[in-house]
């Protein structure tokens, strides 16, 4: 029921503007230790060095761990026709930090291509299937990064 919900184009209007600020809310509350939109989806806080700013940007970000002590950030926004700014703060700024189960953890940013791109994509979709309605939605294709620890 969940997944059907938030495949939903209501969704991806009401949701960009009350799941982050909930998130940050609680993961703040709880000083690292709970993070509400991890209950559906692994989840993680990223901080990212802002593209045009220069200036630390926090966001509660759905994640995948992989089996090498990394993460796959899928830059879906809910399926919405613009990237996430957070997807451009990694492009222009790799170095960022994650705070995984309230630890931060330095990390470096890799947007997939090609067949890694397609792998990581076969994944997200396996793991939540909205995943493949957001990218239906729209005509950009959804960046996936890949975050290694430094």
């Amino acid at each position: 029921m969940v997944q059907r919900v938030s495949s939903t184009r209501v969704f991806a209007r009401l949701a960009p503007h009350v799941v982050p600020a909930l998130d940050r809310t609680v993961h703040r509350l709880t000083r690292g230790r709970v993070l509400l939109s991890a209950r559906l989806l692994p989840g993680a806080i990223l901080t990212a060095t802002g593209a045009r700013s220069g200036l630390p940007r926090r966001t509660p970000l759905a994640c995948l761990p992989d089996g090498d002590g990394g993460w796959l950030l899928i830059g879906s926004n809910f399926g919405r026709p613009g990237h996430p700014a957070w997807t451009g703060n990694l492009l222009k700024h790799p170095e960022a930090e994650m705070n995984w189960r309230g630890r931060d953890i330095p990390v470096r940013a890799r947007l997939l291509t090609g067949a890694e791109r397609a792998r990581a994509w076969r994944a997200a979709v396996a793991r939540w299937p909205p995943y493949a309605a957001y990218q239906a939605r729209v005509a950009r294709e959804i960046r996936l990064f890949r975050l290694e620890r430094r």
